[in-house]
């Protein structure tokens, strides 16, 4: 199966959609491929998020979305009905990983401690999302981690900004970093969709 970095491939910045509605997140979907934005996560916290994977699934056919916050297999299900081209998760457990290991789609998996890392690990995973990023350890903790799991690459999410993200980009086992700084809520609330491109943009143009 592919795997979440092959999906992503030079893009290292995981853009995270959360809306209140279908059209402010097929808003923020064209506002993030016109800054050549190829996959997004769209976050299960609200009661359009499903529809909104399947809107963008839709109207933005190149676009890779994923689904996030996925907790348990209900919500994996709905994910996966809505066509999400992979999953992403805020925690595990050992019944959550037993209930990912049949997933068609790749998987990132949330972890927070090396503990988690072992667990995920043991489930054969060997990309995780560090979250949250910022109250995990931050960078300290990916730098340590690196010595003990020399296979193990991550996506860290959760307290990444403008001004922080290339202190993870510069760690050798970090492939990308998620963040949701580039749809902040109050550029959604009035319709700033130029702003969520220009975020994307400058995002993307780190060293």
């Amino acid at each position: 199966m592919e795997t979440f970095s092959t999906l992503m491939g030079k893009q290292t910045l995981l853009p995270i959609i959360q809306a209140d509605t279908i059209e402010q997140g097929l808003a923020i979907g064209k506002a993030m491929v016109a800054a050549d934005i190829h996959l997004v996560e769209v976050v299960l916290r609200t009661e359009a998020s499903i529809d909104i994977i399947k809107v963008l699934k839709k109207e933005l056919p190149a676009l890779k979305v994923g689904a996030g916050t996925v907790i348990d297999a209900g919500i994996l299900n709905q994910a996966l009905d809505a066509k999400s081209d992979f999953i992403i998760t805020p925690t595990l457990s050992t019944s959550l990983l037993t209930q990912l290991a049949n997933c068609p789609v790749p998987v990132l998996p949330g972890v927070s401690n090396a503990a988690d890392i072992l667990l995920a690990r043991d489930f054969g995973y060997c990309q995780l999302k560090l979250f949250p990023a910022s109250l995990s350890g931050g960078v300290a903790f990916l730098s340590a981690m690196s010595a003990v799991f020399r296979d193990i690459t991550f996506c860290p999410t959760g307290g990444i900004t403008q001004s922080n993200q290339q202190e993870y980009l510069d760690l050798a086992n970090v492939f990308a970093v998620g963040g949701t700084w580039v749809a902040k809520p109050d550029w959604i609330k009035m319709g700033q969709w130029s702003k969520v491109t220009a975020a994307c943009k400058a995002a993307q143009s780190v060293d």
